[in-house]
């Protein structure tokens, strides 16, 4: 019986200690006591990921993340190779704050980089978009080559499917509840406004 007894207990150390490794790989920016959560998954291939991210979270950040009011996280939820080897590269950077300035070029970038089928021409596009945000071409080729990151935010992904029931990207969630509102930052001002 004590067997069994510490069997389960390692099982379930073993699971906690997983789940609290994966919730520590989401890129998030902004108070933890804050009293509203915005999460969004995207794919970084994905044009209506961009334009959300484009238009809205630079004013979200200066109104609401900087103020400590909001939580900004960014769940990867790739779609696609290019897009899982593009948030590989986000997460190659040391830095939180340069984690979310590399994301926020890779978004404005797209066009010149998610293009075409050829993954190889891709990456090298990828890491171009990277070398600006002083990644060497190795680290980055470590980074793209690393498993566990791979596995990471695949996880990361079959998670939010699992749990939030994701059917198209971007899907954002303020405070656990699926936001359905033009993708505008007028509207969404006022959904945050409406939870402070």
């Amino acid at each position: 019986m004590t067997e069994i007894s510490k069997f389960v207990k390692t099982t379930l150390l073993i699971f906690l200690i997983s789940t609290s490794y994966l919730e520590s790989k989401i890129l998030s920016i902004g108070s933890a006591n804050a009293k509203i959560t915005v999460k969004v998954f995207s794919s970084l291939t994905c044009p209506h990921c961009a334009t959300f991210h484009n238009s809205i979270f630079n004013k979200l950040k200066e109104d609401y993340i900087d103020k400590g009011l909001v939580k900004f996280e960014h769940h990867a939820f790739p779609l696609d190779l290019a897009a899982l080897n593009a948030e590989i590269v986000v997460r190659c950077t040391a830095n939180n704050d340069e984690k979310f300035k590399l994301l926020e070029e890779i978004y404005k970038k797209q066009s010149s980089w998610a293009v075409g089928s050829d993954i190889n021409k891709i990456n090298t596009l990828i890491k171009k978009v990277g070398s600006n945000f002083n990644l060497s071409e190795d680290k980055m080729d470590a980074c793209l080559k690393d498993t566990n990151v791979q596995d990471i935010i695949l996880n990361e992904r079959i998670e939010a499917q699992k749990r939030y029931k994701i059917e198209s990207t971007p899907t954002i969630f303020v405070n656990e509840k699926k936001y359905l509102g033009k993708v505008d930052y007028k509207n969404f001002k006022k959904i945050i406004d409406k939870n402070l």
